[in-house]
């Protein structure tokens, strides 16, 4: 008994005053534990910041199961998963399927309980996050997601079902990510561009991508307002690339909140950092079978976009997928894979598109594929970005 108290004494003098022996034991840790840990003592908390601080590759959880009717899988994902991942997250886009999310009321019949069993969703998923964290949340008809535990997963193309994703971003250095909403003034025809500076879209030499994912898009003048938004950024510096969704029912920042249900406005992410590289493809209407589908990402691939901590995204029409390929299911994102195996990729089936073919450099050199100024908004088509936020240390 007093050998084993003495060991006991010895190993907490240990940990009590050896940084590095600390730090090899905290490298095993998920975040969670980190933050608990941290609240033991001075020395564990300065140890448990520099793990946080050098853990900022960015972690996803998917949600691919059915479940209960009583909850979307998301939440149950997030829950569980959370407890496992090695980042702290910042800022958090998740997507949904639209049906699942909203419950399975008739939307004319049971308008009021669809909307409320969204709210119901999406305040499960926020209680989940860091009180500080941005989130925006999104419900589409269809989910495009890298299942959980490599990024040379196969990525799947969800059209019909539950499933959902949220890609969790932490504090990287070189890189700020910032969430951003327009919505339109029924009283005002023209927009006030001065809003765009308050974003950080405008006067920012670092901006470097736009996501943008437009809402309420069946609502008079919803597409006269996207483009209000999308010309003026239109510009040779900057990736946009998004689309439309059936709504946002995450919104969270300082700036900003959710808006009624029945307005129509954009929300997105920016991405600022001279590191950030970024390109984009667009697949047209033409694009019909394997052999175009792989020549579009070849396009892709011949930006020499570094594949290490770099991102996929997918924003595909609601018509494409399998019925655009004559029943062919997951073309295009195995398209994707097979031109970026390790590359994971996100997504969704929605309204409209919104992209054109576009690269991003290192050095700030964007190369468009002719010398039109590109028409960004589409129909039918299926826009893929690529976004390297930088090599990881």
């Amino acid at each position: 008994g007093g050998g084993a108290m003495e060991a006991a004494a010895k190993g907490g003098f240990v940990l009590s005053n050896l940084a590095e022996v600390v730090e090899r034991v905290f490298g095993f840790l998920p975040t969670k534990a980190l933050l608990r840990a941290a609240c033991v003592c001075r020395l564990w908390r300065e140890c448990a910041r520099r793990f946080l601080r050098a853990r900022q590759r960015v972690a996803w959880v998917s949600a691919l199961e059915p479940g209960p009717a009583d909850g979307h899988a998301l939440v149950r994902a997030l829950a569980r998963e959370l407890e496992q991942v090695h980042v702290l997250p910042q800022t958090v886009l998740y997507i949904a399927d639209a049906e699942t999310f909203s419950g399975h009321e008739e939307w004319h019949e049971q308008k009021k309980a669809r909307k409320r069993n969204s709210r119901e969703t999406a305040i499960a998923l926020e209680k989940l996050l860091p009180k500080r964290c941005q989130v925006l949340g999104l419900v589409t008809p269809g989910v495009v997601v890298t299942p959980m535990g490599s990024s040379s997963n196969q990525p799947l193309e969800i059209e019909e079902g539950e499933a959902g994703f949220a890609l969790l971003f932490p504090k990287i250095d070189g890189v700020k990510i910032h969430t951003f909403h327009f919505s339109k003034d029924v009283k005002n025809r023209v927009f006030d561009e001065s809003k765009f500076a308050e974003a950080g879209l405008k006067n920012n030499p670092d901006l470097r991508v736009v996501l943008l994912f437009g809402y309420n898009s069946w609502k008079s003048g919803a597409t006269r307002f996207l483009h209000q938004i999308v010309n003026p950024l239109n510009e040779k510096s900057i990736i946009l690339a998004g689309g439309q969704v059936e709504s946002f029912t995450s919104l969270i920042s300082e700036n900003n909140s959710v808006q009624p249900g029945d307005a129509c406005g954009v929300v997105g992410l920016a991405f600022s950092g001279p590191q950030i590289q970024s390109a984009t493809v667009l697949l047209d209407q033409d694009v019909a079978d394997e052999r175009t589908a792989e020549a579009a990402m070849q396009r892709l691939k011949s930006a020499n976009i570094p594949e290490q901590n770099t991102i996929g995204f997918m924003f595909a029409c609601v018509g494409r997928g399998y019925r655009h390929y004559k029943t062919k299911r997951n073309m295009e994102a195995d398209a994707f894979r097979k031109f970026f195996p390790n590359v994971p990729l996100f997504g969704f089936f929605g309204h409209g598109e919104i992209g054109c073919d576009r690269i991003v450099t290192g050095n700030f050199v964007l190369r468009e594929c002719n010398d039109i100024k590109d028409d960004l908004l589409h129909g039918y088509t299926t826009v893929m970005t690529l976004i390297h936020l930088g090599s990881t240390k």
